[in-house]
């Protein structure tokens, strides 16, 4: 049996490229841990996004846990209850409890640049893959001065999760580095 597997899921409009799936990949390969490291291109339609994560998480070898972050964190609290997987959400979007037709409109990747429109259609996508989280099955990681999500938003979701709340920061959650051991070792690796 494989020793595991950690899926980092990018937010809204970022990539594999994203500061924190690089900052893991690094500190997973330095330990010898490369090939259990995996972050996929999520497409900008929900229903894809999960459909394909959930094809990468049923040809694991070994254990999945899911990493998070924005609406990536989102996506791992569906998939996470859909699979019965372990997941570390870093500043998660709180879908149940967002405006998302703020979201609606044309939108470009951070790092590509390649541009697309979210849709109505894709609002209601993300409202029906919300579920209540089982709190053992989840770590958060929030920081109270994100400046795209309001944390509080989180903290109601998940409450009875096991949740580290850090004054200051940033959507980006600045501390994620001190962090990296801690979330290896929660994914049992």
């Amino acid at each position: 049996m494989d020793r595991g597997l950690i899926v980092y899921l990018h937010g809204f409009c970022s990539s594999p490229a994203s500061w924190k799936s690089r900052l893991l990949a690094e500190a997973m390969a330095r330990r010898g841990l490369g090939g259990h490291f995996v972050c996929p291109q999520l497409s900008p339609v929900p229903d894809a996004a999960v459909a394909d994560v959930s094809r990468l998480i049923k040809a694991a070898d070994g254990p999945v846990t899911l990493v998070g972050s924005s609406l990536g964190g989102h996506y791992a609290n569906h998939l996470a209850e859909k699979h019965g997987l372990k997941a570390v959400l870093i500043n998660p979007a709180a879908v149940d409890r967002l405006n998302l037709a703020n979201f609606v409109g044309e939108h470009a990747n951070f790092h590509s640049g390649e541009r697309f429109t979210f849709t109505a259609a894709h609002v209601a996508q993300l409202k029906a893959q919300v579920r209540r989280p089982t709190p053992d099955r989840y770590w958060l990681l929030l920081e109270t001065g994100d400046e795209v999500l309001d944390y509080r938003l989180a903290v109601d979701f998940y409450a009875g999760c096991r949740q580290t709340v850090l004054p200051g920061g940033d959507h980006s959650f600045t501390q994620f580095p001190r962090y990296i051991p801690q979330i290896i070792e929660f994914a049992g690796l």
